[in-house]
């Protein structure tokens, strides 16, 4: 074994073990997620116009707008809909795409689906409990995951540690 293949080694044990201690230090996500139904009216009430949009209507909002692009505390970005934890800031990491990205969630906070609205298939992800629309998921991110989930700014809060 090479240099190069010996210290490839140790970089892909370190990024796994950060994920694996970034998947044990999330907040506790329930099995069994009660869902929250609410009318358009009363999303209407509960979010900004531009939060209405991404969550409840699958829109995007403008690449660099969000001031989460630049957050770099260390705490939970929770769905901003419901206050679901759905991202460890460990897990964050700078995409170059103008969304905040991550490369794994806390289990048992997203649900999924396939998105057609591109033509070709696209997995959009969404809220386990209110089922915002959040983003879609991409294989070209970092590893140990290699997935890039593309989050619209809006969808999220950060609640720092």
């Amino acid at each position: 074994m090479n240099r190069r293949k010996l210290v490839a080694a140790f970089a892909g044990l370190f990024a796994a073990t950060r994920l694996a201690d970034a998947i044990a230090a999330a907040p506790a996500v329930p099995a069994t997620i009660e869902k929250l139904k609410l009318s358009d009216a009363e999303w209407q009430k509960r979010l900004t116009p531009e939060q209405f949009a991404v969550l409840r209507k699958e829109h995007t909002e403008r690449a660099g707008t969000s001031p989460l692009n630049g957050e770099k505390r260390k705490g939970t970005y929770v769905c901003a809909g419901c206050d679901l934890p759905i991202f460890r800031s460990e897990t964050k990491y700078d995409s170059g795409t103008g969304w905040p990205s991550f490369y794994a969630f806390i289990p048992g906070a997203l649900g999924t689906r396939t998105d057609f609205k591109l033509i070709l298939p696209r997995t959009e992800y969404h809220c386990a409990r209110c089922e915002g629309h959040h983003g879609h998921v991409f294989d070209d991110g970092p590893k140990p995951t290699g997935k890039r989930y593309c989050n619209n700014g809006v969808a999220l809060k950060f609640v720092p540690a």
